[in-house]
């Protein structure tokens, strides 16, 4: 066959696939449609939303922040995402585009839905939550969750021991599933042990329920100890490249010798030198219940930390209809607000917030489910017998008197 007929005819094949293509799509009926033109009018961002500045508390209950908040939030994050008008159409402002996110962060409604909302196009509101979920972790990662150096873990130390009773501890460790709908050709990478799809969410929380460390993105099919040790913390923590305080000796203890600072944790993390978790099995002795008392109290905070964050941010009692990549720009920007909140609330109040009781651990909401508890049990000498070492102190010198009837 001639070659230039051979090309017409591919040719030929190509127009009429594309075509097809088309036909399926449809014709654009609208450049912009009729409804988003009257955006200005009756949009819910310029008729709502301005009337909710003249009441504080509904203003909150909208966004989860305060009018002030918000206006400080915007002036940190609207040079990130401000976009220039073009020729065809004026571009949506820094604060709508922030109002659209914070709205998807605080009810985790669908992006049509807020679509409809604020009348904006939902693929517009896609773009929207990702862009500005991810300035808002690029603007305030370095002022509320900067990487702890020497003396911030020394400053952890002291208020674990002073509020929980807890020497040498840095902080409470703990993983969460963020539920997913299931991603497209993930196969069984996000498929939990709950028959549900998530990515993981592993934090280390202080004794002020503030997150020191995030790692977000683990599949979901991965125990809280395999999340750990593919993190970039648990590396730094295997490397001891953490710049972690030396060792130091328990007041009133002296006599045991200086201890290594460590982090505290559940069943499903491995016992090491730096990283506690608790005696494992039911019928155990009076001591080792003690010791993993006080390891539960002092672990507390982290659970803590996720009830809080879930009811403020209450995309975490949905599951998120994004992709992963959305999803995690989403966590890290609720993570990061939380710390700018919290930190607001703890310079108002000038004190230390109460501690919560130690016998009423928040229920886990439905979007953050606890991680399957499959710890390694290859502990090294050293750890095991630092766990002793901690658990004699528990039930001796640093006994407190509600333990024996904890």
């Amino acid at each position: 066959m001639d070659a230039n007929l051979v090309a017409l005819a591919i040719a030929g094949v190509v127009t009429v696939n594309v075509q097809r293509k088309l036909k399926r799509r449809g014709t654009r009926r609208f450049w912009v449609h009729s409804i988003l033109r009257k955006r200005k009018q009756r949009g819910e961002y310029h008729g709502l939303v301005r009337e909710l500045r003249l009441d504080g508390v509904l203003f909150e209950q909208y966004f989860r922040m305060s009018p002030d908040t918000f206006d400080e939030l915007l002036g940190r994050v609207g040079p990130l995402i401000t976009r220039a008008d073009s020729m065809m159409r004026k571009a949506i402002g820094p604060a709508q585009r922030l109002a659209i996110c914070l709205r998807y962060l605080a009810t985790g409604d669908s992006f049509r839905t807020i679509a409809f909302s604020y009348r904006v196009g939902h693929s517009t509101v896609a773009g929207i939550v990702q862009d500005v979920a991810s300035a808002i972790w690029e603007a305030l990662v370095e002022d509320t969750m900067p990487v702890p150096k020497k003396e911030d873990w020394r400053a952890i130390a002291d208020q674990f021991y002073a509020r929980w009773n807890f020497p040498n501890c840095l902080g409470a460790i703990d993983g969460k599933h963020v539920l997913l709908q299931a991603p497209a050709n993930s196969g069984s990478l996000f498929f939990n042990y709950k028959s549900s799809y998530s990515l993981v969410l592993l934090a280390v929380v202080d004794a002020n329920y503030l997150f020191r460390v995030v790692d977000v993105g683990g599949y979901g099919r991965t125990s809280d100890g395999g999340t750990l040790r593919n993190s970039a913390f648990g590396e730094s923590l295997r490397d001891g490249t953490l710049d972690l305080p030396p060792d130091a000796a328990i007041p009133g203890a002296e006599h045991r010798g200086p201890l290594p600072c460590v982090f505290v944790g559940d069943e499903a993390f491995p016992l090491t030198t730096n990283l506690l978790r608790p005696y494992p099995g039911h019928h155990i002795p009076p001591e080792r219940r003690a010791f993993n008392y006080r390891l539960s109290r002092a672990r507390l905070v982290v659970e803590c930390a996720f009830g809080i964050l879930s009811a403020r941010w209450r995309m975490y009692r949905r599951v998120i209809a994004t992709s992963p990549k959305v999803a995690e720009a989403c966590v890290l920007a609720t993570c990061v607000l939380h710390n700018f909140l919290r930190k607001k609330m703890l310079e108002g109040r000038r004190c230390t917030p109460t501690a919560a009781p130690a016998n009423e651990a928040p229920s886990a909401p439905e979007g953050l489910r606890d991680a399957p508890r499959m710890g390694s049990n290859n502990a090294s000498r050293r750890a095991i017998q630092l766990r002793d070492t901690y658990c004699a102190y528990f039930s001796q010198e640093g006994a407190v008197p509600w333990q024996p009837s904890a």
